[in-house]
């Protein structure tokens, strides 16, 4: 008998066990909500209370009470400490804290945890990223030899300065890592007490938006998906798998409500969080760096476990058995019972590349709310106009043409080409080598947007 058909012939077991008695059942979960990947299995399922929803009532948990306990964490690492002292039931996190919490388990004797589900994915790699000062010199990942680096250690960002830094031939004796929360980060970063600043989404935007820092490496520059879930103390799952199933229903469903409405998202998240909603526009509006999706795709765990190389190469981790971690049985019940074609969606990957092309740039008028462009020169026409006009404008949105990836209008650089045309970048290598191919310049937003005015 397969590993999955054990699971599920436990579970239905369980299923008709008998009735707890007015058994308090206490659901301890992890999330963070400075983290936007997170959301859909975070502070979004806990402020519309979406667990609530889908908890059973039936069978064994006839009588039973449940409560509902969320603690908000920084990064992932603290998450999986409190899971080891069975503090918490579930945890929510990104890639690299995801393998990190399946080996520190599995290296124990008895305790493990299951990963049972996605919550969003990029298939570029989009999330992370390491930012400087927003006026600092360095404008390549080459430039941080001998240099200060922070990231929150155990992160998914410190995953992916650990990648980046192998494939730049960049050993850790020859930059400076320090450990250090986003917040912190972010405010080294704002006032140049650290050369440069690895963190994962949305920290980099909150950065970019404000003002105080300058991206110069992007995580789609590695080349593996960046992607978060769910993992589960395994005794937990074992003994309430219909809980796990609930949570999973829980997280489809804020998936669901973000794409019915995104402006309504991200301003509810907005008061939520203390995010700004156009950072977090950047990311839940149509053409944003994230996907939502729970299911478990071959690709992902392709990722992971490449990620767990990574680290191995750093002497940061144990072993981990991805068969006996990863399992698909509690996704595919919850999409059984709400009826949604599980083997459809886990066949679906995004990619920016392909699905954002053609989409039209966005202004957002504080006014007026979000207007669209159907090309760069009606986008930068509208911005001088309305600039001329004296209108606040809370942001502006183009789109990469490398990766596909959406970015804010007033960090993209620009190259115009020879013929006026203009093109948007993520990063500057790329804009330098087009303009060079179209016998153009790179400009700046305000010089893009100037030549319009009149």
């Amino acid at each position: 008998m397969t590993r999955s058909k054990v699971l599920l012939a436990a579970a239905f077991a369980l299923t008709f066990a008998p009735p707890l008695h007015a058994k308090t059942i206490e659901i301890n979960i992890g999330h963070q909500s400075m983290c936007t990947d997170t959301y859909t299995a975070g502070i979004v399922v806990k402020e519309l209370k979406l667990l609530e929803k889908h908890l059973p009532k039936t069978g064994k948990y006839k009588d039973a009470k449940f409560t509902v306990s969320w603690s908000d964490y920084s990064s992932g690492g603290p998450i999986t400490n409190q899971m080891l002292a069975n503090k918490l039931n579930f945890g929510v996190m990104g890639d690299y804290p995801l393998i990190v919490n399946g080996a520190k388990f599995q290296a124990t004797e008895s305790l493990r945890t299951l990963y049972v589900a996605g919550t969003g994915y990029n298939l570029k790699g989009s999330g992370n990223s390491i930012v400087v000062p927003v006026k600092s010199d360095i404008y390549s990942i080459d430039d941080l030899k001998g240099k200060a680096v922070s990231t929150p250690v155990g992160s998914a960002a410190w995953g992916m300065l650990l990648k980046a830094m192998q494939d730049s031939n960049i050993p850790t004796s020859e930059y400076q890592l320090k450990n250090q929360s986003p917040a912190v980060g972010a405010a080294n970063i704002a006032t140049n007490k650290i050369d440069a600043h690895a963190d994962f989404c949305p920290w980099t935007e909150i950065m970019e938006f404000r003002g105080t820092g300058r991206k110069i490496y992007d995580g789609s520059e590695t080349g593996v998906p960046y992607l978060h879930g769910v993992v589960v103390r395994q005794d937990f799952a074992k003994e309430y798998p219909e809980v796990v199933t609930a949570f999973i229903k829980a997280i489809y469903d804020a998936g669901k409500w973000i794409k019915e409405d995104p402006m309504r998202a991200v301003e509810l998240m907005e008061k939520w969080t203390g995010v700004e909603k156009e950072v977090l526009y950047i990311y839940f509006s149509k053409g944003g760096h994230l996907t939502l999706d729970p299911t478990i795709k071959p690709q992902w765990i392709d990722a992971l476990k490449f990620d767990h190389t990574v680290l191995a190469k750093e002497q940061a981790i144990p072993p981990l058995d991805f068969d006996t971690w990863i399992t698909d049985t509690y996704v595919k019940a919850a999409y059984k019972d709400m009826k949604v074609d599980y083997e459809a969606e886990k066949a679906e990957v995004v990619d920016p590349v392909k699905a954002n092309a053609g989409l039209p740039m966005e202004i957002w008028h504080s006014r007026e709310g979000i207007k669209t462009y159907p090309n760069l020169a009606a986008f930068l026409k509208a911005v001088a106009t309305y600039n001329a006009e004296g209108s606040k404008l809370n942001s502006t949105y183009v789109y990469d043409v490398e990766t596909g990836l959406k970015l804010f209008g007033k960090t993209a650089f620009y190259v115009k080409a020879n013929d006026g045309s203009f093109a948007t970048f993520l990063r500057k290598r790329e804009a330098e080598a087009h303009a060079k191919k179209v016998d153009g310049t790179i400009v700046t937003y305000e010089e893009a947007w100037g030549s319009f005015s009149s």
